[in-house]
């Protein structure tokens, strides 16, 4: 089965300008801990913001909650997966960088969906490695987006 069969297609996402809060707001309507940060008309992706970001980076750091996205997103090497890969391959994206959710991006590095932990495993999986791939994800050490 492929990551197309179960991802969350275009997702919510903001750009680096939006403020913390607006992406919090997007979080609580659509029940989700992770939102896309995208930039331009091709929705290339530039990042994630996850309620942990807020928390630790705005919250903890006693910052306002009108703080640019930007300042505390995490970019740089954020692990995807393309569309066309396989569950396997996500999962095994997971266990190593001990994430339990991925943006799927096309060729061009735009994002084109969402895949979490529970739509792997809820809807496709219920074996040994679906177990490995959450006692992976879960060890402690690992920031999890």
């Amino acid at each position: 089965m492929k990551i197309q069969d179960v991802m969350t297609r275009n997702p919510r996402c903001v750009t680096p300008e939006t403020s913390v809060r607006e992406a919090a707001r997007i979080m609580k309507e659509e029940d989700i801990g992770i939102v896309p940060v995208t930039e331009g008309d091709t929705q290339r992706l530039v990042g994630v913001v996850t309620d942990r970001d807020i928390a630790l980076r705005v919250v903890a750091d006693g910052r306002d909650a009108d703080t640019s996205v930007r300042d505390v997103m995490s970019a740089g090497r954020i692990a995807t997966r393309r569309p066309d890969d396989d569950i396997d391959s996500a999962m095994d994206t997971m266990a190593k960088e001990q994430v339990r959710r991925i943006p799927i991006v096309d060729d061009r590095g735009s994002l084109v969906g969402i895949v979490a932990q529970a739509d792997i495993v809820l809807k496709v999986r219920n074996d040994k490695k679906s177990e490995h791939t959450i006692e992976k994800i879960s060890e402690p050490g690992h920031a999890s987006a």
